[in-house]
């Protein structure tokens, strides 16, 4: 890794053509930062509205790029694959890319809140963050995403499914 670039966690949501727009999301991200850490993917309940399922997923990418130009980034590439930022909050979507951490990063930082609530919220965050990073330390917390995601307690559902990128299997279920 080079002296000044900062591991970043990214998660990735979709329920609209979801295995699209996460094979286009993976695509990008990759022409972007190089070597990606993915997760297994993950599909959901949707929470806080009504809706289909999501896919859901945790990458890790090391950058020297700013929150504030990752952030602006990632807006920019959900609106290349259809994301409406005039939608309500909780509604359907084509792409969701949220940076959940910036290394040790706390507070707000070029408008984003670092690390992400959600990661203490949602198990479709926690449970893909807790596979690539099960020994990372919550900045705040300082519990590994292990240790979290095992003293995880609410009825959020998810389940891993079979997911195929560039010719890779990302994950696998096995019976």
């Amino acid at each position: 890794m080079v002296a000044d670039q900062v591991p970043v966690y990214i998660s990735i949501g979709s329920n609209i053509d979801r295995e699209r727009y996460v094979r286009a999301s993976l695509d990008a991200l990759a022409d972007w930062f190089g070597e990606l850490e993915i997760s297994p993917v993950y599909e959901s309940e949707a929470v806080g509205f009504d809706g289909s399922p999501f896919l859901n997923l945790v990458v890790g990418v090391k950058t020297h790029l700013s929150v504030g130009e990752l952030s602006q980034y990632f807006k920019q590439l959900e609106a290349e694959n259809g994301r409406r930022r005039n939608a309500p909050k909780f509604s359907a979507r084509t792409l969701d890319l949220d940076i959940l951490t910036y290394g040790e990063a706390v507070g707000r930082m070029d408008g984003v809140e670092l690390p992400r609530g959600e990661i203490l919220k949602n198990a479709f965050v926690l449970r893909p963050l807790a596979d690539i990073a099960p020994t990372v330390k919550h900045p705040v917390c300082r519990a590994s995403y292990l240790e979290l995601w095992q003293a995880y307690n609410t009825d959020q559902k998810l389940w891993p499914v079979n997911f195929i990128w560039q010719g890779r299997t990302i994950s696998q279920v096995v019976c």
